[in-house]
């Protein structure tokens, strides 16, 4: 049976790929002992760093260009198919605990819906008009950003995401491992990470799959940073769902503030649990709807709240 023409020309195309590149020195790594198999694998994955610290640039203005419209209100949107939009999926899931970030501020939309999470949906990431769909019942807005997510930055469904986003005036940013991709060129910021062919030809889950996991962990992280959901390197807006998020929440408190188990037991029960309250209570010497009080002043920077309440001997 012969392949049609439209086939002949996928194939084509992604045999231009680098994410698709065959590698005729690995041809016969099924041959090899495991322990050489696992150093190979290793030695491939520590190349992807040094490919994302090359887009740094790009990344950095992304995050300033979402953070900024965050702090009106905007969500953060992923969207991807396969692993691309787990990995989105997962980073917009470890938001709320995280960051105590309400579940509608960053949201995580893969091609085929839910069930695409562990189940393959045959066609969905071909399909634009359901990512246009699914952006179009969350409402979008102009203070809304958008990331399509594609290894081989011609995923329909991304690319749609992204083409659709940015005519309803949204912030629009293209993830991919390719140069000259379609995605990134569909965005007004296109971030392409550059990690090369595969250890097994295509599977993007490996290298690809890792960068992309990095750059999200920047995104959503330091987008939170800048929003004040940290002081310093400590997870003050840390949701305390159980137990061992509220011995952190406990040992946050601590290291802000160097106060006694007693105080801050004190100072947790004075805020209903909340740790930036709690060091706020703790360091301005106010009680806790002050502390409220003045967070909400300040946008819910813990900096900037201290200041106003007068605290001495805070983090520089």
């Amino acid at each position: 049976m012969t392949s049609t023409p439209h086939y002949r020309e996928l194939r084509a195309e992604l045999e231009s790929l680098t994410t698709e590149a065959f590698r005729p020195e690995l041809s016969e790594i099924d041959r090899l002992p495991t322990l050489e198999i696992a150093r190979l694998m290793n030695a491939e994955d520590s190349t992807v760093p040094a490919a994302v610290a090359e887009r740094l640039p790009e990344i950095a203005a992304a995050i300033d260009a979402v953070a900024e419209r965050m702090a009106r209100g905007g969500r953060l949107i992923y969207t991807g198919a396969g692993t691309a939009g787990r990995l989105g999926v997962l980073d917009a899931s470890e938001c709320p605990p995280t960051f105590n970030a309400a579940p509608t501020q960053v949201v995580g939309l893969i091609a085929g819906g839910p069930g695409a999470m562990v189940t393959s949906v045959e066609g969905a990431e071909d399909s634009p008009e359901l990512a246009v769909r699914a952006l179009d019942e969350l409402g979008l807005t102009p203070d809304d950003t958008v990331v399509g997510i594609s290894a081989s930055g011609r995923t329909p469904y991304a690319i749609g995401a992204v083409r659709h986003a940015r005519a309803l005036g949204a912030l629009t940013i293209g993830l991919s491992c390719n140069e000259g991709s379609a995605l990134a060129a569909a965005a007004e910021h296109g971030i392409e990470v550059v990690v090369g062919p595969e250890l097994l030809t295509g599977s993007t889950r490996l290298k690809a799959g890792t960068a992309q996991k990095l750059v999200l962990n920047m995104l959503s992280t330091i987008t939170m940073i800048r929003l004040g959901k940290t002081y310093g390197n400590l997870m003050v807006d840390v949701r305390a769902s159980n137990d061992k998020l509220r011995a952190r929440s406990r040992r946050i408190v601590a290291l802000a503030t160097g106060a006694t188990d007693e105080e801050i037991e004190r100072a947790l029960e004075a805020t209903d649990g909340e740790v930036k309250n709690a060091i706020l209570v703790i360091l301005a010497g106010v009680d806790g709807p002050e502390a409220a009080r003045l967070l909400d002043a300040s946008g819910g920077h813990l900096r900037a709240a201290l200041t106003a309440g007068g605290a001495a001997g805070t983090q520089d």
